[in-house]
């Protein structure tokens, strides 16, 4: 019973959130593509079997599949579930097929409904962000020194309790949080920052040490720190202008440190182990939803941001590598052959596998794996 209990306090919390931010964006294709006049066959939440389903008025097969880790809508004219056109079908259709066929729709239409999904994606998290925001309130310590941990970045670099910092390498800084995530991702690079000290603005550059910090999931990543202590958090409810200001500020500081941590991956500053895979993010849902349920819905946004951008990466099989396509198309002014296309998805399979492949290894090897399932016996 103790086994079943864990393992499902983990399962339950990964599979509820990840189902709604998979129905989030599968219902932005769905809705844009109605819009256009497209007929959708299947609006799936999951891959495999059917679990159960039903049809709607239209003549949508809405279902719930046994594999919860993604979704996926299927327009008439479809092969599968990529999207990829069953080109038999396509020729052979008849006036009133190609009038709902997403195949036969113009090249903005169906731009448009493939961009859809990674922007509802945006969309949702901004609105679930601005809503804890005036509802609970934004994590929102200033940015003021309070202590110098001795012998640490900040220490070094002169900076000294009662120090605001204002920007960091130009970025203008509001609240700790900001400074403190703006750190973690620059181990070992120099930051130029802009501090208020006694009425008058300086100039101090500090260089973060790469330090080993608990991760949540069990294990830890190395992360930049400077060395500061605050006085505290605090938290402010904001009015809802205000609030869906800092929801969108929220949101871009996650697409702009996400590009940060792949640009200093692929300059060899950064590892990828710190990249997560399925196992990573049900172990981190499950011990955010052990201790707040407000903390699960801010990484629930969280995550919605970072799928949303996966999505717009150009690789065939993703939003992106489509909206590659139709990018080639528009230039050319004709799709790319059949075959190119199959080649292209082919690759881009490949490396979606491998990515995960590669992010369920740092899982393994991360958690420790063989704890955690010890833990969920316990």
């Amino acid at each position: 019973m103790d086994f079943i209990a864990n393992f499902a306090g983990y399962v339950i919390p990964f599979v509820v959130v990840l189902t709604i931010i998979v129905f989030v964006h599968e219902l932005g294709h769905y809705s844009v593509a109605r819009r256009c006049g497209v007929k959708v066959e299947v609006f799936s939440i999951g891959f495999g079997p059917e679990l159960f389903g039903w049809y709607d008025k239209h003549g949508t097969r809405w279902k719930v599949s046994a594999v919860p880790l993604g979704g996926y809508v299927k327009f008439f004219g479809d092969a599968d579930a990529t999207s990829s056109a069953d080109n038999g079908a396509v020729a052979t259709m008849t006036e009133a097929e190609k009038k709902v066929s997403f195949h036969h729709k113009t090249l903005g239409q169906r731009a448009a409904i493939v961009f859809a999904g990674p922007a509802i994606n945006f969309i949702f998290a901004i609105l679930v962000y601005a809503a804890l925001f005036s509802l609970v309130g934004q994590p929102f310590t200033p940015p003021v020194v309070g202590d110098v941990v001795q012998g640490s970045a900040a220490e070094n670099a002169g900076l000294r309790a009662g120090d605001r910092i204002l920007s960091a390498d130009g970025t203008g800084i509001q609240r700790f949080e900001e400074l403190r995530s703006y750190v973690a991702l620059r181990a070992e690079t120099p930051i130029a920052l802009r501090v208020l000290r006694d009425g008058s603005e300086i100039g101090v550059t500090v260089v973060p040490l790469r330090v080993d910090v608990p991760d949540g999931a069990g294990g830890t990543q190395k992360l930049g720190q400077i060395g500061i202590r605050t006085t505290g958090i605090d938290f402010v409810r904001h009015d809802p202008l205000t609030a869906t200001v800092q929801a969108v500020r929220e949101t871009w500081q996650v697409v702009a440190n996400t590009f940060t941590y792949l640009g200093r991956i692929i300059n060899g500053k950064e590892s990828g182990d710190q990249l997560s895979g399925p196992l990573g993010i049900a172990k981190m849902s499950g011990d955010v939803a052990k201790s707040s349920w407000l903390g699960l819905v801010s990484l629930m946004a969280t995550l919605s941001v970072a799928i949303g951008l996966i999505n717009l990466f150009p690789v065939p099989m993703l939003d992106g590598g489509h909206l590659l396509f139709y990018g080639i198309e528009a230039v050319r002014g004709r799709p790319l052959g059949e075959r190119a296309q199959e080649y292209g998805f082919r690759i881009g399979f490949a490396l979606v596998m491998s990515l995960f492949v590669f992010a369920t290894w740092n899982d393994l090897n991360r958690l420790p794996i063989f704890n955690f399932l010890t833990g969920l016996f316990s």
